[in-house]
């Protein structure tokens, strides 16, 4: 395969109460059928509270099943609990092995990897970092087996939560030490990381597009699909719009595009908090 077209999309947050987040994901939809790219990638939070309603769950999963093109999807906070970090304060929804073999019943396996137009994809499950669950373990062991078997090619990794603000050792403050991979996990997994050609770490979570470079390696933050958090309840990082990110992929080389589709509309985050 010489080219490998892939559409991230992230935070859809679906469920059947809030209509304007499913008309968003119908646009998003439309857009993909349109582009017939080879993959999509959900990278996390596609339901809008599955740790406690199985029907957002469902309902997210009747949604991406009708996409028109194959989809992968990884867990976010909204769709399994969120994990623990040194310095803030105790997750209300912590993610549990129940919580997360529900989202493996809907959407399948929390991590995988595949190869395409010459390189290796890696998706992992960042919410069961620095839990001490028994699947961390098992997936920092699993992905110590898949980046020993890269032979050289470049890497994509793609998660929901960013690695880091602006390096890996940032410093963990109280006030936002969910919005990345926690410490000391971060540590380890980047280390694992710097074996093998990493190129592209994708992620969402943080409902801001960004796209920057460090140390060789390209770092994008896919926007939500659904909605944007107002700058009363969250700093600007980046950019506050809702939209996608579009990748081609060839041998040794990747192509990035930041759009939203006809029709997206930037629903705003109070105004589904006040239903």
């Amino acid at each position: 395969m010489p080219e490998f077209r892939l559409i991230q999309i992230s935070d859809t947050h679906l469920a059947r109460r809030y209509q304007s987040l499913t008309d968003n994901f119908h646009r998003v939809s439309e857009y993909i059928d349109a582009k017939r790219p080879d993959l999509v990638v959900n990278s996390g939070d596609l339901a809008f509270n599955g740790p406690t309603s199985r029907d957002d769950l469902e309902f997210a999963k009747t949604l991406h099943a009708a996409l028109p093109v194959p989809c992968r999807a990884l867990p976010g906070n909204h769709d399994i609990g969120d994990n623990p970090t040194a310095v803030g304060p105790a997750p209300s929804q912590p993610v549990t092995e129940q919580t997360r073999q529900a989202y493996v019943a809907a959407f399948g396996e929390d991590r995988w990897r595949f190869e395409a137009a010459g390189w290796r994809f890696v998706g992992l499950n960042s919410l069961v970092m620095n839990t001490a669950l028994a699947s961390e373990a098992e997936q920092f062991d699993w992905l110590a087996s898949q980046l020993a078997s890269a032979g050289g090619k470049p890497v994509a990794l793609f998660l929901h939560k960013p690695l880091f603000l602006n390096a890996p050792d940032d410093p963990e403050l109280a006030a936002t030490s969910i919005r990345y991979v926690p410490m000391p996990a971060r540590s380890r997994l980047i280390k694992m990381l710097g074996a093998v050609d990493l190129r592209l770490v994708a992620s969402g979570h943080v409902h801001q597009r960004r796209d920057f470079t460090h140390a060789h390696v390209r770092h994008i933050w896919a926007p939500s699909a659904g909605f944007v958090i107002s700058d009363a309840r969250q700093e600007v990082i980046g950019i506050k719009e809702v939209g996608m990110v579009e990748y081609r992929f060839q041998p040794d080389s990747f192509e990035v595009l930041h759009v939203r589709a006809p029709g997206q509309v930037d629903v705003d985050a109070d105004s589904l908090l006040k239903k």
